[in-house]
């Protein structure tokens, strides 16, 4: 039977208010500049920061490694064609456009000469107007046009002549596209789309070996436009030349790369106009991490491989190469920590100070009403406690895995014996893998406080008085009920309806505040106490019962919580 923990305590009426709100008395205040400061309030809201975290430099006298496998790395711009430029196509009439042989285009003439006519746009770049005859309009803006075709008109027509000319439509085109992409082959569209559909409906550059920065347009063997994709990622600019039937494009190889990880918004590999970058330029392509504060390059030179730390500020004034990894870390030391506040206590939750800085240093600084906080009580929850025991758990259920799952079996009925316990193992196993070690440190001893040495990421737990008990694990009804003097530990148990089946009567726990578990047997409770009672092992070999019984004692501790089997 899995058993349930009580969430809170019960609370009776409120006490009154014994005065101003006081400061837990202490060993003394911090040092003038450097008192505790409480964090602006946007940080007391619950957000995504783990306070727990820290950074840490490398070992003196060794490089930091950089996590992460480098060939999962993409190169920078590889999501471009994500996109979706191939289904944008443009409809080619912008103000830049010029007109083509194959174009339409529609004239409409008034007084003088009546027309009203769409002509097409011959091979030799002319329109033919009824009894004025050629017109040439190759290569004219929209702009233009109206201009020649007026022009032309008036010197047939001197007089009374109104003209209005519209470019109607313009001719597809078929363009090449070859080179390093994942799909070269000619595909249609129109003058005035971009370069980027007629990549992206070549299925983008070959991430692998084509290269985002020597992109060519070509008509016959001239070279018409040159395009660097890193200016449109970073800056929007891209070449817009106007298509004409059989241009190719042709995206060029690979050049070579500098790979970037760590503290980045985007590991990638950065692609090098040259041999050689500048750590300044790089900064500028590189998107790095808040407080980012020193560079690993590793690389290969003439003289073999090499590796050196810097400062950001010293690699700007570096140089990086092809094939070289930059792995760059939040590496500066802080002279201050955050702790955390909770419990029953007044103001801000989290506050700064500075490293060294005691629990009492800072608890004399913390307002607190005597009436209501059980400042004999503080415990602290420290993660570096919590792994601790979370590495001890573990290696006492690995031991009762290798020492009673492996083991053989003389006759039938043993073996079928074993296989029940082994399910019944391997199931507590399982469950109690998934209980998170609380990382509780016990400071208090009886009401007196240790001025421990603070450290970052620590949670102070101020506790709240109360008026009452909570009795859990194997009794019929988990529950909390008023605290009576004089009344023993089992007294209250029959009061929650006695033990389960499944009790040990011998190990019953009690839980204090303070975060202290001790055995209950002679104790004298106080308000606030939780009463823990232990589940039995149901198995039949002693030393197996003697095993579990020690790790759920152990959880016990680590947890507060009584896990059966």
């Amino acid at each position: 039977m899995k058993l349930i923990r009580s969430l809170l305590l019960l609370m009776l009426s409120a006490l009154p208010l014994a005065g101003a709100a006081q400061v837990v008395s202490g060993m003394g205040d911090l040092p003038q500049g450097e008192r505790a400061q409480a964090l602006p309030p946007e940080l007391e809201q619950p957000s995504a920061v783990d306070w727990r975290s820290g950074t840490h430099g490398p070992v003196p006298g060794a490089q930091p490694r950089p996590t992460g496998d480098a060939s999962q790395v993409q190169p920078f711009g590889a999501n471009l064609f994500t996109g979706g430029f191939r289904g944008a196509r443009a409809s080619g009439l912008n103000s830049t456009y010029r007109i083509l042989p194959g174009d339409r285009v529609t004239i409409r003439a008034w007084g003088a000469m009546e027309l009203n006519s769409v002509l097409p746009v011959d091979a030799q770049g002319n329109i033919f107007v009824p009894s004025v005859g050629p017109v040439t309009v190759l290569g004219a803006t929209g702009q233009e046009l109206d201009g020649r075709v007026k022009a032309a008109i008036s010197e047939v027509f001197t007089d009374n002549v109104s003209v209005y000319t519209n470019l109607q439509g313009v001719q597809p085109v078929a363009v090449f596209v070859t080179g390093y992409v994942n799909g070269p082959g000619r595909y249609a569209g129109s003058p005035g789309d971009s370069l980027l559909f007629y990549l992206d409906q070549a299925a983008g550059v070959a991430q692998a070996t084509g290269s985002f920065r020597n992109i060519r347009v070509l008509r016959g063997s001239e070279t018409i436009a040159e395009a660097d994709l890193y200016d449109f990622l970073l800056s929007g600019n891209l070449p817009r030349p106007q298509f004409e039937d059989g241009d190719t494009i042709v995206v060029g190889p690979r050049g070579p790369v500098v790979t970037v990880t760590g503290d980045v918004a985007q590991a990638f590999h950065y692609e090098l106009e040259t041999a050689a970058l500048s750590g300044a330029a790089l900064l500028q392509l590189a998107e790095l991490s808040p407080g980012v504060s020193h560079a690993l390059v590793r690389g290969v030179r003439a003289e073999g491989p090499f590796s050196r730390y810097l400062p950001l500020d010293g690699f700007r004034d570096d140089q990086v190469q092809a094939g070289d990894e930059v792995f760059f870390s939040a590496d500066r030391r802080h002279d201050s920590i955050v702790v955390q506040i909770e419990g029953s206590f007044k103001g801000p939750s989290r506050f700064a100070v500075p490293k060294g800085a005691t629990l009492m240093e800072l608890l004399n600084g913390i307002p607190v009403d005597p009436g209501m906080a059980e400042v004999g009580s503080i415990s602290i929850r420290r993660e570096s406690i919590a792994l601790r025991q979370r590495q001890s758990l573990d290696d006492s259920l690995r031991r009762l895995e290798t020492t009673y799952l492996g083991a053989s079996s003389a006759t039938a009925e043993e073996a079928q014996i074993r296989a029940v316990e082994a399910e019944l193992i391997q199931d507590f196993v399982r469950r109690a893998r998934q209980i998170e070690p609380s990382g509780r440190m016990v400071i208090a001893n009886d009401g007196q406080l240790a001025d421990i040495r603070l450290q970052d990421g620590d949670i102070i737990t101020i506790p709240e008085r109360s008026d009452a008990l909570l009795i859990a694990g194997e009794v019929l009804i988990p529950q909390a009920m008023v605290y009576t003097p004089n009344r023993s530990a089992v007294e209250y148990i029959q009061r929650a309806g006695g033990f389960t089946e499944r009790a040990d009567r011998g190990r019953i726990l009690v839980v204090r505040q303070n975060g202290e578990v001790v055995p209950a047997r002679g104790l004298t409770l106080r308000p606030g106490d939780e009463i823990l009672v232990l589940p039995e092992a149901p198995v039949k070999n002693l030393q197996l019962a003697a095993t579990i019984a020690q790790i759920i004692y152990q959880l016990a501790i680590a947890t507060s919580v009584a896990i059966n089997i």
